[in-house]
């Protein structure tokens, strides 16, 4: 019997994507499915944090030959899955899993896992690098939505500059930034500093992932919050920046291991006073949605990927002319087969 079975999804951004990493107009995503479709997950990681497909393939390999029986239980899914191995790819099993529960037991995700019923929450909307003017014809384009979520980094000296022309193109917005660790602590005081007068209200991952006392520098000196991305990936990161005084974190799937190292981070940064980013790679829907039933214990929202991916082959959250975003109401993930992708 064939257990499970993964093939790769090449999602089409609909425009260019570029952050301090690098450009991109593609990103490889993976759609894992249980036999008989009894559930589905994902996993998908950009090309910077450098894990390789071939790894990814490696492990649901493994995983497709055992022969224990799936878990009847949500709780016991993280020790099915382990902590070994990629993080994208437990990630898609742990899904797929807790998919399958929903699904048996005709539950939406978040009932299953005894949460809060999610409450629909504004999501950023992220705008890549560019020249100022670009961005500020983008912003005025980007209608919709009432957070923007600006990409800086760009080392050009041009930082403050983007800001200030996507706040004089929507001044009816709230803005966050995101300089995906490209500057240094000192860099980042600085740039915080000026673009206070462009009304910017959140600051997230402004130094290199294991720089944990720069973080905590940057948030002394930062009248907003300061969110931490790329440097959370396990309770031990969680520990580190609470200790450094970080503002919040930027919880994402796919760099955790899926749901239940998640929701164990999650727990942990609420009880150390950190506040909640719930976010997502450039993912389907399979991803996005999943994440969006943690809703009622979030403070923020960055789950604009299925807004970014001009062929997403599923259906699953919506957004409302506001940019909040709202859940399926159907049982497991919520997420279904899109006739059109990208329709």
């Amino acid at each position: 019997m064939i257990r499970l079975t993964w093939e790769p999804i090449t999602l089409q951004l609909r425009n260019p994507f570029r952050i301090s990493h690098g450009t991109s107009d593609t990103r490889t995503a993976h759609w894992l499915r249980l036999s008989a479709d009894e559930g589905w997950g994902e996993g998908t990681i950009p090309p910077y944090y450098g894990i390789a497909a071939t790894d990814m393939a490696a492990w649901w390999n493994a995983a497709a030959r055992r022969t224990d029986p799936f878990p009847e239980d949500p709780a016991d899914i993280p020790t099915y899955v382990g902590a070994d191995g990629p993080a994208p790819a437990r990630a898609a099993l742990d899904l797929a899993l807790h998919d399958r529960l929903g699904r048996l037991h005709a539950q939406p995700l978040y009932g299953l896992l005894g949460l809060p019923a999610p409450q629909p929450l504004p999501t950023s909307f992220t705008l890549a690098i560019d020249e100022p003017e670009a961005m500020g014809r983008s912003a005025a384009a980007l209608t919709g939505c009432s957070v923007i979520k600006l990409k800086l980094g760009g080392n050009d000296g041009l930082d403050v500059a983007r800001v200030a022309a996507v706040r004089a193109a929507r001044p009816d917005v709230t803005l966050y930034v995101d300089a995906n660790a490209g500057w240094t602590a000192d860099e980042a005081i600085g740039q915080i500093d000026r673009m206070m007068a462009h009304g910017v209200a959140l600051v997230e991952q402004p130094v290199a992932k294991a720089d944990f006392e720069g973080m905590g520098r940057v948030q002394a000196h930062s009248p907003v919050p300061v969110v931490a991305d790329e440097s959370v990936q396990t309770l031990a990161d969680v520990e580190q920046l609470a200790a450094a005084g970080v503002g919040g974190i930027n919880l994402k799937l796919m760099k955790v291991g899926g749901l239940g190292p998640g929701l164990a981070i999650l727990r942990r940064a609420r009880e150390l006073g950190l506040g909640i980013m719930l976010g997502c790679m450039v993912e389907t829907s399979i991803g996005a949605t999943a994440m969006a039933h943690l809703m009622g214990l979030a403070d923020w929202l960055d789950l604009d990927a299925p807004w970014l991916v001009a062929n997403d082959p599923f259906d699953g959250l919506t957004y409302d002319d506001d940019g909040h975003v709202h859940i399926p109401a159907r049982p497991g993930i919520g997420v279904a087969r899109r006739s059109s992708p990208g329709a």
